[in-house]
């Protein structure tokens, strides 16, 4: 059987548990045991947990004390984020000795485009598995891999083997994996639409596939088109080594409830400030402002506003969020405020040159 579409040797990268496992390493004491980074308090948010905690199911984004009652032994670090950054730096050094195609997604995580690679390695398996082993020398951590012909693919396979493992989806593969592949897995596919499909009677890849086009765009929007595409192995999306964000925004968690709008005011200006700090570092500006509020009940509120002008500094910042603070009244006491900025001003990189679509035999060496 052949592929109708440009092939490549993609691999996806995700360290294991990255910010429990860097606690656990530098602490030794920590190591077998359910560990959570973040705030234990009532207020508190689990930004990682290690794979002994999850197994009580502990995740991130959950609340620190819902951790702590699914798991009464669960031990809280705070977080370390410049320690994270400085291994994340390690790591993508070692990504760099073998391509300069490397698309980070976080601090833990990225793509790899090894088809042609500085190694001169055909065999994108046995480079994970480089890369891998180089990973753990360097830092005594493990991470996992996933490797197939685009980076959808690669992407879920990297969570097959976890933790410190890899998966590899070789082109004759490819079809027989997403047909088979619970409808949970599509990167892309979160709960909800994960519970639509199921009311839809789709629950594997191969069900997805049997839908047609005009079907999935009535029901999914414009993710219809996606999911059309992925299910048949298609995402000719190529790795970018210099990602252009799509926004800049700073949040914070507060200790107490807010209930009044003039308490919030200092808070915004903080968080107008560290905003105008991360856009001066990326020296970039946006047009559109979005205010982010989440309730006590942890229900969530956007309001945006769109200026005919680019913004940067904090008081521009500012004033607009004071005018979308003020637009309506507040449904609830507030435990979080957020400033983003979106339709910036980075220029748009120039369009690579489409890439002919040619039927390729499945004779490609991964």
């Amino acid at each position: 059987m052949d592929l109708d579409f440009p092939l490549r040797k993609i691999i996806h990268v995700d360290m294991d548990a990255f910010y429990a496992s860097v606690e656990q390493h530098d602490n030794p004491e920590l190591k077998g045991k359910p560990v959570a980074v973040g705030g234990g308090s009532k207020r508190g948010v689990v930004s990682a947990a290690s794979y002994e905690a999850r197994k009580f199911g502990v995740r991130s984004a959950m609340a620190g004390y819902i951790a702590r009652r699914n798991c009464p032994d669960l031990i809280f670090v705070k977080p370390r984020y410049d320690r994270y950054k400085e291994i994340s730096q390690q790591v993508r050094a070692i990504f760099f000795e073998y391509t300069d195609l490397v698309e980070p997604l976080s601090l833990d995580e990225a793509y790899l485009d090894v088809t042609e690679n500085k190694k001169g390695n055909p065999s994108a398996t046995l480079v994970a598995k480089e890369i891998r082993q180089k990973i753990l020398d360097k830092t005594g951590l493990t991470a996992s891999a996933g490797i197939s012909i685009n980076k959808f693919i690669a992407k879920v396979a990297s969570d097959y083997n976890k933790p410190n493992g890899q998966k590899t989806v070789n082109p004759e593969e490819v079809i027989q994996f997403l047909e088979e592949l619970d409808i949970r897995k599509f990167y892309g596919v979160g709960k909800v639409t994960a519970e639509k499909m199921y009311k839809l009677g789709i629950f594997t890849g191969k069900d997805l596939k049997q839908k047609s086009l005009e079907f999935l765009d009535s029901n999914f929007g414009k993710s219809g088109k996606y999911y059309y595409s992925v299910v048949r192995g298609i995402h000719n999306s190529a790795v970018k080594p210099h990602r252009i964000p799509k926004s800049v925004g700073a949040e914070r968690t507060f200790f107490e409830n807010l209930s009044s709008e003039i308490f919030m005011l200092e808070k915004l200006e903080n968080i107008a400030n560290e905003l105008e700090r991360r856009l001066q570092k990326s020296k970039i500006a946006g047009k559109t402002l979005t205010l982010k509020i989440k309730y006590s009940d942890f229900t969530l509120q956007t309001r945006s506003k769109t200026l005919p002008y680019f913004i940067s500094t904090k008081e521009l910042i500012l004033d607009t969020a004071k005018e979308l603070l003020y637009q309506s009244n507040l449904e609830n006491s507030v435990r979080l405020l957020g400033i983003s900025l979106a339709n910036l001003n980075t220029e748009k990189k120039k369009e690579e040159p489409k890439k002919e679509s040619v039927s390729v035999q499945l004779e490609f060496d991964f």
